[in-house]
């Protein structure tokens, strides 16, 4: 079968779209069996649409639409667009009867389905602004996601909070702390869909607030309007080079920029099939996203931050082969980003998969935040991953080989070229523009910059001047291409010398038994008022005397890349926290450990 599908798409690439006006059961063959269709007899149109709503009424035409999967990875349901419309406008009609006005919040906790998707798109028809929220994680419980969610809804102050049924006590519980009221999805359909005048909409009207994945204790609310995330869903298309065979494949959460806009709103704005798997589920079972690439007939868009490849990689057994299992030759654009690029972790996945027919140059690097909408940064595609190697002293500030020890390098991934519309700056401390390759602080302007924080105008004007952003990120250009090397606020400075966590933590992770995630590096106070590295690590060992010995083996590790000794704390497994989209949280752990609720591990001196 698998010999079959690439004679098949060999011959579509040498015959060309003729092939498919020729043979029409071929467009039957690119979908998934029982799924939306991947071809379409619609012109494609890439996100060039005033509002939101346009390009949901333009991609209602076609056939293509959503498609949602069991943890398995098997087809649930099948959401054309037309579907996902009608039940939008519904909504639509039943908010106005509800009393909503244009410009009131509807926060909506952003579980993959059709649910949340017909209720985001119908708050954006009545003019209202969606807010999607997490859902629950495994740290924490229930009353750290209960108090998560009352801050979040004090910042956007909805007129009324969405959720799926078996959420409903969490929602109900942190809105009537809030005043919010709180219902589930479900009972939308008992209140009479009308036929009152539904508004129209200005391009630069907010669309929607989407909080960043960090956002705790202090969120803000990026206010994102239409004609600023049009112009980044239209940038994100061209930069991917849309082919009528493409199909995006994402486990990603919606409630976290790459998910909500590069994997619901982009497809949609291009009229781009989707097939679906929860976030929950991937986590169950990774592989099954790489079977759903493998049973999509067309080419695949999927993205993943650096730990999903990571898992896939690491899950597979050495007692499985795996071209048995998957054939991922027409993976045509595997993306990555969200967190910092790990070029070793690439690279496994590589000698993991390439027996499987994936192919390095389809990975596509890319560097985006939500106060920019989503992309900022695209490697073209078919570059795949390109590596500079930087100087460690540089990185930290220094001047190269300026303390007389050894030369240490860091790989630097190259997260690509500005998307269209977008113009990248490297500033230094003075706020000078830096030469190629010097290292400064990213500062970002265009067409999709984000409005503003929602009712935060302090922080607003932080971070946004003369309409450059100041993304709080590290980086440096090299011909063109942005490399990023850290966040700033994660900078571990000691004794007038700069440490980035991540060297800290990726050589603590080639200790054996450790992986991506099992450590978290940053600065602490000591008792005589100086800067000291603390190093919590995940630990399996259940023996003292095994404990005593890897700890040491970490602080040697350590002192050996950055010339001080650390405090290295042994810590229970699954205790580092991790933002809702799953990214290790530095500055979430440094708090938990200074306040006691992480507990390190008792060992002998």
């Amino acid at each position: 079968m698998r010999e079959f599908r690439r004679a098949f798409w060999r011959a579509f690439n040498d015959q060309g779209e003729g092939l498919l006006d020729r043979n029409t059961t071929i467009v039957a063959d690119l979908a998934p069996a029982g799924a939306t269709a991947t071809l379409d007899a619609e012109p494609r149109r890439i996100a060039d649409f005033a509002t939101l709503g346009e390009a949901l009424d333009y991609a209602a035409r076609g056939r293509r639409g959503m498609n949602f999967h069991d943890a398995r990875g098997q087809l649930k349901r099948s959401y054309p667009y037309s579907d996902l419309r009608e039940d939008s406008l519904a909504h639509a009609q039943r908010f106005i009867a509800m009393g909503l006005k244009p410009g009131d919040r509807v926060a909506l906790v952003a579980e993959t389905g059709a649910d949340f998707a017909a209720c985001f798109f119908g708050a954006v028809y009545a003019g209202l602004w969606p807010v999607p929220l997490p859902l629950p994680t495994s740290f924490g419980g229930r009353e750290a996601y209960v108090e998560q969610l009352k801050v979040m809804l004090a910042s956007s102050d909805p007129s009324l909070f969405l959720c799926a049924p078996e959420l409903l006590t969490y929602a109900d519980e942190a809105g009537t702390d809030r005043g919010v009221p709180a219902r589930d999805w479900d009972s939308l359909s008992e209140i009479e869909v009308g036929t009152a005048e539904l508004p129209l909409p200005d391009a630069d009207e907010v669309a929607y607030l989407q909080y960043s994945s960090g956002s705790t204790r202090f969120p803000h609310g990026v206010a994102v309007t239409h004609r600023q995330l049009l112009s980044n869903l239209r940038a994100h298309g061209i930069g991917l080079q849309v082919l009528d065979s493409d199909r995006c494949i994402s486990w990603l959460p919606w409630y976290h920029d790459m998910g909500l806009v590069g994997c619901m709103l982009s497809p949609m704005a291009m009229q781009m099939s989707v097939d679906y798997l929860k976030t929950e589920d991937f986590a169950r079972r990774p592989l099954a996203w790489l079977d759903m690439i493998t049973r999509n007939p067309g080419t695949s868009v999927s993205y993943s931050p650096t730990f999903g490849y990571d898992i896939c990689a690491r899950r597979m057994s050495s007692q499985t082969r795996a071209e048995d299992r998957f054939d991922l030759s027409r993976w045509r654009i595997a993306g990555n980003g969200a967190d910092m690029i790990r070029p070793d972790v690439m690279q496994a996945f590589v000698d993991a998969f390439a027996d499987a027919g994936f192919q390095a140059s389809a990975f596509c690097p890319s560097y985006g935040l939500a106060e920019a909408t989503l992309a900022v940064s695209l490697m073209p595609p078919g570059e795949g991953i390109r590596l500079e190697l930087v100087e460690e002293t540089v990185l930290n500030g220094g001047a190269s080989g300026a303390d007389g020890r050894p030369r240490r390098y860091r790989a630097i991934v190259n997260c690509g070229k500005p998307v269209e519309g977008m113009e990248i700056e490297i500033r230094g401390e003075d706020g000078n523009v830096l030469h190629d390759r010097d290292i400064g602080r990213v500062f970002v302007r265009g067409t999709s910059v984000m409005h503003s924080y929602y009712r935060d105008p302090e922080a607003t004007e932080a971070c946004l001047k003369d309409n450059w952003l100041d993304t709080g990120d590290m980086g440096y250009m090299s011909d063109g291409y942005i490399f990023i090397v850290g966040r700033a606020k994660d900078m571990i400075i000691i004794n007038g010398r700069n440490h980035w966590p991540q060297d800290i933590e990726w050589a603590v992770e080639q200790l054996p038994g450790f992986k991506s995630g099992d450590i978290a590096a940053f600065a602490i106070t000591g008792p005589s008022g100086e800067e000291t590295p603390a190093v919590l690590v995940h630990c399996r060992v259940s023996d003292p005397t095994e404990r005593g010995r890897l700890r040491d083996d970490i602080r040697e590790r350590v002192r050996a890349i950055t010339g001080i000794t650390p405090i290295v704390e042994l810590v229970p497994p699954r205790s580092l926290p991790r933002t809702s989209s799953g990214k290790l949280s530095r500055t979430k752990a440094r708090n938990l450990y200074l306040s006691g609720e992480i507990q390190p591990f008792d060992i002998a001196a």
